[in-house]
C-alpha cells in the first residue's frame, strides 16, 4: 500500500514530500487549491499518459517517486519479473520526465530496474484502485456491470470465463475455416487444375541443380567454338613448347637462360636462388605446354550435343520468364507449389469434416456457457444481498437492487447480458440503474460496490477517492464519511473531499494550498525566443494537519453558511463523534 509520494518540479510542485499513514487519509482545501496534482502525480508515476504541461514551467526534467508497502503478491509479481526486492521490504515507483525542445521523454524504473510503460501498467493494477465520479458514467454500461459481477463471483468464475473465451475463439475459428471453404469450393477446384497444370509443366522439366542454366550455357560457348579453342591452343603450345616457325619456344629459352646461370653459379653461389627460379619457371612451362597440348586433342565438335544444350536453354529460359527471374526462385517456386497441392487435397479439410469440427465447437462453448451462466447467477444473488445491506447505512435503507441475467448473442464472455436495476424509494419500480439513481445516489451506490469487492479481495490496495461524495451532505455525508474508515480498516484508503463531514474521520488529514514565493529570476529558450520567469512563482503546499486545532481550523473553513464561532463549534462536534466512532468500531 502507498506509504511515501515525492514529487518534484511537476505541474505546480516544485517539490513535496507526502507520508501517508495507516487507515483514512484525507486531502482537504478550496476548490482549484492541487489536489487533484497529488492523484495526477500517482497516475503518472504508475504509467499515467503525459504531456508538455506536467513539467513545471522553467523546467527541463519533472520526477515522482512512489514507495509502497510490501505484500507476499508482490513479492511474487517481482519474483517472476525476475526483479530483486528491496532489503526494506518496500516496492519503489519512479518515473523521470524529460522535455527537450518539443520532444516530451519518459523513463520509468521499478525498484530501479528500467521497464516500460506495459509492465508498469500490469503492476498498477496490484497497487492502486482510484475511484471518482466519473467512474459512475461507466457503471451505466451493461458490459461494466458484467464485468464487475465476474470480479465479484472470485477465483472460480474468472476461470471458467476463460475457459468460454478459449472455447468461443476455437468455435469462430473452426467456423471461419467452414465458411472459407464453402465459399471458395469452387476457387479451389479452379486454383487446383492451375497448380496441377504449373507442376506437370515443372515435372517435366526435371529442375534439380540451380546452377545448371550457367553451366549450360558455358558448354555451349565452348562446343560453339571448337575450331577456334584448337587453333589458339596449340598456338600457345607452340609458343610455350614446341615452335614450328623456327623461332625458340619460350621452354627452349629458359633452358639456355638455366644453362648461363648455372655456370655464372659454378662461380659465384649467391646466384643459386635465380637459378632455383628458372628452373621452377622451366618446370611450370613444360608441365602448361604438355596440359594445352592435351586440351587442344580433347577438343571436338559434337552437333548433337550443341542442339540439345541449345533446345534446354531455351526450356530453361522459358520457363524462369515465366515462374520466376532465377532457376534458384523457380525450383522453390516448384516446392512451395507442391507443399500447396497437399494442403488443398488433404482430405482432413472436407467440408463435412469441417462441419463436424464447427459442430463440436459450438457444443463445446454452450455447455461452457451454461456453467458460466450458473456461477454468474450464484454470484448475483449473493452481490443483491450483500450491496443492499452496504447501502443502508448509507441512508438508503428502503433499497432495491437487482442484478438481472439475461440471454444475449453468444460472444467471447459468454452468452448472458448482466443489467443493474435499482429502485432507492419504497414503492418505486425497479429500473434500470443507467435510468434511475442521481448523481447522489451513484455515488453512494460506488462506494458500497467497493465494499462488496472489498470483503472477497485477498491481496488489499491504496484505494483513492476522488471526491466521492460531491452533491451529498447531512446524515449520507456522514454516512460515506463511516463506510470510507470502515473500507479503511483493511485499505489504506486516500480521499479528496469537500465535505468536512467525511474530512473528520480521517486518521491522517492533509491541506492543500496555493501558495506564492519569491524566486531568482531564470531564463530558458521556447522556440527561440527568451522566456523569462517572474520572481513570484505559484506553488503548491500541502501541510499535515496533525493536531485537534489545525483540523478543526481546516474543518470549519470547509464549513459552508456559518458564522466564524459557529464553524468553529460545529468543527470541534465533528471531531469529538468521529473520534467517538473510531473507538466504538475499534
Amino acid at each position: 500500500m502507498l506509504s511515501l509520494l515525492q514529487i518534484k518540479n511537476f505541474t505546480l510542485v516544485d517539490q513535496l514530500t507526502l507520508e501517508f499513514g495507516q487507515g483514512l487519509n484525507v486531502l482537504t482545501g478550496e476548490t482549484g487549491a492541487g489536489k487533484s496534482i497529488i492523484l495526477d502525480a500517482i497516475d503518472i508515476v504508475l504509467g499515467g499518459k503525459i504531456n508538455h504541461r506536467l513539467i513545471r514551467q522553467g523546467m527541463q526534467q519533472a520526477s515522482i517517486e512512489a514507495t509502497f508497502e510490501m505484500n507476499n503478491a508482490l513479492y511474487a509479481w517481482l519474483e517472476e519479473q525476475e526483479i530483486e526486492p528491496l532489503e526494506d521490504k518496500t516496492l519503489l515507483c519512479y518515473r523521470e520526465l524529460t522535455l527537450t525542445g518539443e520532444t516530451m521523454r519518459s523513463r520509468s524504473r521499478i525498484n530501479g530496474v528500467v521497464v516500460n510503460l506495459q509492465l508498469m501498467g500490469k503492476l498498477r493494477d496490484r497497487l492502486v484502485e482510484i475511484t471518482g465520479q466519473g467512474q459512475t458514467v461507466q457503471l451505466m454500461d451493461s458490459i461494466r456491470q458484467r464485468e464487475l459481477l465476474d470480479l465479484y463471483g472470485g477465483i472460480n468464475l474468472l476461470k471458467q470465463r476463460e475457459l468460454v473465451e478459449s472455447a468461443y475463439k476455437k468455435w469462430k475459428f473452426t467456423d471461419k475455416i467452414l465458411e472459407k471453404r464453402r465459399k471458395s469450393e469452387e476457387e479451389r477446384l479452379q486454383r487446383l487444375d492451375i497448380m496441377e497444370y504449373k507442376l506437370r509443366e515443372l515435372e517435366e522439366a526435371e529442375l534439380i541443380n540451380p546452377e545448371e542454366l550457367e553451366q549450360l550455357n558455358q558448354e555451349r560457348d565452348r562446343l560453339s567454338h571448337v575450331g577456334e579453342l584448337q587453333q589458339l591452343s596449340y598456338h600457345t603450345y607452340q609458343l610455350l613448347y614446341q615452335n614450328d616457325t623456327g623461332e625458340p619456344a619460350i621452354a627452349d629459352q629458359l633452358g639456355e637462360a638455366e644453362g648461363i646461370l648455372a655456370k655464372i653459379a659454378e662461380y659465384d653461389k649467391e646466384i643459386k636462388f635465380i637459378l632455383e627460379m628458372i628452373r621452377s619457371a622451366l618446370t611450370q612451362v613444360v608441365e602448361a605446354g604438355q596440359q594445352i597440348n592435351g586440351y587442344g586433342d580433347r577438343l571436338e565438335a559434337d552437333p548433337e550435343r550443341l542442339t540439345e544444350i541449345e533446345e534446354r536453354i531455351n526450356l530453361l529460359k522459358r520457363i524462369c520468364r515465366k515462374y520466376g527471374p532465377s532457376l534458384a526462385e523457380v525450383i522453390n517456386y516448384h516446392q512451395k507449389l507442391q507443399q500447396e497441392l497437399e494442403e488443398l487435397t488433404d482430405d482432413q479439410q472436407s467440408i463435412e469434416q469441417l462441419e463436424q469440427h464447427t459442430r463440436v465447437a459450438r457444443e463445446t462453448f454452450d455447455k461452457t456457457c451454461k456453467i458460466l451462466t450458473e456461477l454468474r447467477q450464484k454470484a448475483a444473488i449473493k452481490l443483491e444481498k450483500q450491496l443492499v445491506e452496504e447501502l443502508k447505512p448509507l441512508a438508503m435503507d428502503k433499497v432495491i437492487f437487482v442484478c438481472q441475467i439475461t440471454p444475449s448473442l453468444p460472444r467471447r464472455t459468454g452468452s448472458d447480458e448482466v443489467i443493474f436495476y435499482f429502485s432507492p424509494n419504497p414503492g418505486e419500480k425497479v429500473k434500470p440503474l443507467s435510468s434511475t439513481a442521481s448523481g447522489g445516489e451513484m455515488s453512494r451506490f460506488l462506494l458500497a460496490l467497493k465494499a462488496c469487492f472489498a470483503k472477497s479481495e485477498k491481496n488489499p490496495r491504496t484505494l483513492i477517492f476522488d471526491e466521492i461524495d460531491a452533491g451529498v451532505s447531512g446524515k449520507v455525508a456522514q454516512a460515506i464519511g463511516e463506510k470510507l474508515h470502515k473500507l479503511s480498516q483493511k485499505y489504506k484508503v486516500l480521499c479528496v473531499t469537500h465535505q468536512p463531514l467525511v474530512a473528520a474521520m480521517a486518521d491522517n488529514h492533509f491541506r492543500v494550498t496555493k501558495q506564492m514565493i519569491e524566486e531568482s529570476s531564470k531564463t530558458r529558450k521556447l522556440e527561440n525566443e527568451q522566456l523569462s520567469l517572474p520572481k513570484i512563482r505559484t506553488v503548491v503546499r500541502v501541510t499535515n494537519l496533525d493536531n485537534r486545532e489545525t483540523r478543526r481550523e481546516e474543518l470549519a473553513q470547509l464549513t459552508v453558511g456559518h458564522s466564524e464561532q459557529e464553524a468553529i463549534e460545529f468543527a470541534q462536534s465533528l471531531l469529538v463523534s468521529a473520534e467517538a466512532y473510531r473507538l466504538k468500531k475499534s
